[in-house]
């Protein structure tokens, strides 16, 4: 297929790779321009969304946030300014479901197909082509970009239609971060009480607290490496996606609230770049006390 990709960051390029490797002709676009690296995959750069769009058959984006998917296809030069009927939108940045209704039927009445098609499983799994895809839209749309979706992942679910795969991802982040909550307290807690918090939780991965969570975020506060494969920032967004949604449908999420407070307080200290993993430096705060 040609296939457009818009946002070639930490996670949309390897994304945007694995596409390339899959035979598919690409055209890209970013704000921090394409990496050579895909160049050298004799990848396209083009000027503008407009330009990707007019050039490919399937368009996705990856981009950080509602405000900017929304730019990125209608704005100035955006991608509804390039597309002609037929053609198929996949947005797999994570936004709100509302807004995503709103921007799949004003595709939709340019005569194209629109996916929401958020991602689980950061940085790792986007260079190991191993990401959860959530998608909502029509069948036929998801049929026809299904062989993509195989490239980028492994989890890959049509929930529903349109908003449902933003949705599932809102559910996906509450979980996450309560996971990584409760894996902060959990390893902190053995630290203080003077165990080695890496045989702690090397035991725990065989018993039934085991998690991905555990496994990969869990040695990210042991060996102290914040360097973002999902920055603190990001994952606020999406808990606030998940704590308005809550008050519009009249549903109490403590634990959520708690965990977004706890990345407030990562970012008050200059966190927000960090990995979500350093939810832990706040609860350390508190104890004044360093899981190493």
């Amino acid at each position: 297929m040609k296939v457009g990709f818009i946002g070639l960051g930490i996670m949309g390029s390897p994304m945007a790779g694995h596409l390339i490797d899959g035979g598919h002709e690409a055209f890209l676009t970013s704000r921090s321009g394409v990496p050579q690296e895909l160049l050298d995959k004799d990848a396209k750069a083009c000027d503008t969304a407009r330009a990707v769009a007019e050039a490919a058959d399937v368009i996705m984006t990856m981009v950080p946030d509602t405000p900017d998917v929304e730019k990125v296809l209608f704005g100035e030069d955006g991608v509804a300014e390039g597309l002609s009927a037929g053609k198929l939108v996949i947005d797999m940045s994570s936004i709100g479901p509302i807004e995503t209704k709103d921007f799949a039927a004003r595709i939709n009445e340019l005569g194209c197909d629109y996916l929401d098609a958020p991602v689980s499983g950061g940085e790792v799994g986007a260079k190991a082509g191993s990401l959860t895809i959530m998608i909502g839209g029509p069948d036929a749309a998801f049929a026809r970009a299904k062989p993509l979706f195989d490239l980028m992942g492994k989890n890959i679910t049509l929930v529903g239609g349109n908003g449902s795969g933003q949705t599932t991802k809102v559910a996906n982040q509450i979980i996450v971060a309560l996971n990584i909550e409760a894996v902060s307290e959990a390893l902190l807690f053995a630290s203080k009480a003077g165990a080695d918090p890496a045989k702690v939780r090397e035991a725990l991965m065989g018993g039934f607290a085991s998690s991905k969570i555990l496994e990969v975020h869990g040695e990210r506060m042991i060996k102290r490496t914040f360097n973002p494969g999902f920055r603190i920032e990001l994952h606020q967004k999406d808990l606030n996606l998940a704590l308005q949604g809550a008050k519009a449908l009249g549903v109490s999420l403590p634990n959520t609230a708690t965990a977004q407070e706890l990345f407030n307080s990562c970012r008050a200290h200059g966190g927000a770049g960090w990995d979500h993993s350093a939810m832990v430096r706040a609860l350390e705060m508190m104890a004044d006390h360093e899981v190493a």
